[in-house]
C-alpha cells in the first residue's frame, strides 16, 4: 500500500516537472523561430507571415523528437522506483 502512496506521490510531482519543462521547451523554441525568422527577413513588418512561419515551426516541433524526449521525466524515475521496490522485496 506505501507503494501505492508513494507512486501516485511521483506522478503528481513528475506532472508538475513535465508541465514545467514543457512550457519552457516551448517558449525557447518559439524565441527560437522568432529569432530566425528576424535574421531571415530583417527588414519585413509582415506580423501576419511571422505568425505563420513560427505557427508551423511550432507544429513541427509539437510532433517532433525533441518533444516526445521530455516524457523520459515520466519514464526514468517510475520504472527506477519499480525496479527498486522489485530488488528490495524478492528474497
Amino acid at each position: 500500500m506505501r507503494f501505492l502512496q508513494m507512486f501516485v506521490v511521483a506522478v503528481v510531482g513528475l506532472s508538475v516537472i513535465y508541465w514545467a519543462i514543457s512550457l519552457y521547451s516551448a517558449s525557447v523554441r518559439r524565441e527560437k523561430l522568432e529569432k530566425l525568422w528576424h535574421a531571415e527577413n530583417p527588414d519585413s513588418q509582415d506580423l501576419s507571415a511571422r505568425r505563420v512561419f513560427v505557427k508551423e515551426g511550432m507544429e513541427t516541433y509539437h510532433s517532433g523528437f525533441r518533444k516526445k524526449l521530455i516524457w523520459l521525466v515520466y519514464v526514468v524515475p517510475l520504472v527506477a522506483m519499480a525496479v527498486i521496490y522489485y530488488l528490495t522485496n524478492t528474497n
